[in-house]
């Protein structure tokens, strides 16, 4: 697996809120949908996207912009433009004053505004769920960045904007699908510049030793590893191993082993109906009782809560 791919074992979109938002000034809309990750791209005209906390960003045609939730911001043609509109969890909208918005602003199919040739067009894709998305991918983002054309020049943009006003049969797979594809190819521009702050166990994949461990560990988290063990296929002692893994990483080499094995495992429980004992032996625990009181340890709730609590 390659640093990129580690990364990016997420995204994976399911049900998408996909929208065509097109505005005429004056025009503002207040986010409070607490959804882990929004792509917000630019097609005509400009925008101002303003967080509660941090820098503001007025997006122009061709940006691209990604929010980290959950914390709230504020989408308009002017930073003072009062809101119009709230985005609440769900992909519920509504007025200011709590009056539902369903229907009024509605123009065609998966397009939403004043007017479908409204001065302002963007292309919005929202994953709604935390396990759509890896944790590790969203620790290492910004709450909010920003793509200028410049850096970022996609051929996906003009396929997303035909697809995602139409309405044929499983047409939101292919939605979910070319969102996780805009997604990945924003996160591989995004991560090459020197802006970056690039989480240390996505640096250390390029280092010949650590890299080579990372990449057993995630490709064979099952694997009865040890850092004996790791050490031989890496080629050098245990103490060098462990010193160079914690310097470039962060962490001890089974400390991270831990931490992947149970990500890996709070997504099987959320995606698949999989028996906690069939899905302790995939991610390397020798029983559900080890398995159950890792997760507990580190997640706070059991596995069966972790997973109702994703239905």
């Amino acid at each position: 697996m390659d640093a990129l791919a580690g990364l990016l074992e997420g995204p994976r979109a399911r049900g998408a809120f996909m929208i065509r938002a097109c505005f005429d000034p004056p025009w503002c809309v207040r986010v409070e949908d607490r959804a882990p990750l929004t792509i917000m791209l630019v097609v005509r005209g400009e925008a101002w996207v303003v967080p509660d906390e941090g820098e503001r960003l007025l997006l122009r045609a061709g940006d691209l912009a990604i929010a980290r939730g959950p914390d709230p911001y504020t989408c308009a043609d002017d930073p003072e433009t009062p809101p119009q509109a709230m985005i609440l969890p769900g992909g519920e909208c509504t007025y200011p004053d709590g009056r539902s918005l369903k229907g009024r602003w509605d123009l065609d199919v998966r397009t939403w505004g004043d007017r479908l040739d409204g001065s302002t067009v963007l292309l919005i894709g929202t994953y709604m769920m935390c396990g759509e998305v890896n944790g590790r991918l969203l620790d290492a983002l910004p709450p909010m960045l920003s793509l200028t054309p410049d850096v970022w020049d996609c051929p996906l943009t003009p396929i997303l904007a035909e697809e995602i006003v139409r309405d044929e049969p499983g047409q939101e797979v292919v939605l979910d699908r070319l969102l996780d594809l805009l997604m990945i190819a924003a996160l591989r521009a995004w991560f090459s510049r020197p802006e970056a702050a690039t989480p240390a166990w996505y640096r250390a994949l390029a280092d010949p030793v650590v890299g080579r461990v990372l990449r057993l560990l995630q490709d064979e988290p099952a694997h009865p590893w040890t850092v004996a063990t790791l050490a031989t296929q890496a080629g050098v002692s245990r103490a060098a191993l462990a010193r160079r893994f914690g310097e470039l990483v962060g962490e001890p080499p089974m400390t991270y082993l831990t931490g992947w094995r149970l990500a890996l495992a709070a997504d099987r429980l959320r995606e698949t109906d999989d028996t906690l004992e069939a899905i302790a032996r995939h991610v390397g625990y020798g029983s559900a009782f080890a398995l159950s009181s890792a997760f507990k340890r580190v997640y706070g709730v059991s596995p069966q809560e972790h997973r109702t609590r994703a239905a």
